[in-house]
């Protein structure tokens, strides 16, 4: 593995992470990133002298991560699995799956102090936006999804998300640090897209909401179709069954 001493995962994020989160924070990043490349063994002592830690909380880490599919446990460390397309696909699977059924349940509920909440986010997205901050727009765009996923207090739906997050988050910072250097006019077009959901819940119209997320997921428009009529049928069972 090559000593990296530059931190990818933002410092301020991780106050009151325990060391094991902090190391798995971080090899997540520099993995994700393909810093640290599939195949690379990955040495207990190693990773506790590069860190400054003990190895209590690199093995905390690192099964954080194995749970994660990202690397594979081995006697005394661990071979990095890294993500795949294919992987990277499913995530984003999960994601659609979530947020169609998400709208779903708040198309029947009062969603005024939702809206409000992610009109704030969305000031604070602006702010990083015009101080060129990457990384805070990062967080308050996971807050954003994060905010409308647990505003139906479904714990099945926040457990899913939960196992998700740490992984989406690290896509979500790497592409929004690449978009700064390279497309930083795109950020406008990203903020029109989270007013349009805003919009979509407020006005509990669905076309809006798949209009959102068709321009959300910018390679899989074919899905949310489908994903949508997957939901109404589900919804309509329900229904049916109770």
């Amino acid at each position: 593995m090559t000593q990296h001493n530059e931190h990818l995962y933002p410092h301020k994020w991780l106050s009151k992470a325990s060391a094991g989160d902090r190391v798995a924070s971080e090899l997540r990043m520099r993995i994700i990133a393909g810093i640290i490349e599939s195949g690379t063994i990955l040495s207990e002592n190693k990773l506790a002298a590069d860190f400054s830690v003990s190895r209590s909380p690199v093995r905390e880490a690192l099964k954080i991560l194995a749970s994660e599919h990202i690397i594979r446990l081995e006697r005394m460390g661990a071979v990095v699995l890294g993500l795949t397309e294919k992987d990277i696909q499913e995530i984003y699977d999960v994601r659609l799956l979530i947020e169609t059924f998400v709208f779903e349940r708040l198309a029947k509920l009062d969603t005024d102090s939702l809206v409000l909440e992610l009109n704030k986010i969305v000031e604070m997205m602006n702010i990083a936006i015009k101080y060129k901050d990457a990384d805070e727009f990062s967080f308050q765009d996971v807050l954003f999804h994060e905010t409308i996923i647990r505003s139906i207090n479904h714990s099945y739906i926040s457990m899913i998300w939960n196992n998700a997050k740490p992984v989406m988050e690290a896509l979500i910072l790497l592409s929004m640090r690449a978009r700064l250097q390279e497309r930083y006019d795109d950020f406008q077009r990203v903020i029109d897209n989270h007013q349009l959901y805003i919009e979509a819940i407020q006005t509990k119209n669905r076309d809006l909401m798949i209009q959102a997320l068709h321009q959300n997921f910018d390679d899989v428009q074919e899905k949310v179709d489908d994903l949508w009529m997957s939901q109404q049928i589900l919804t309509k069972g329900v229904q049916n069954h109770d």
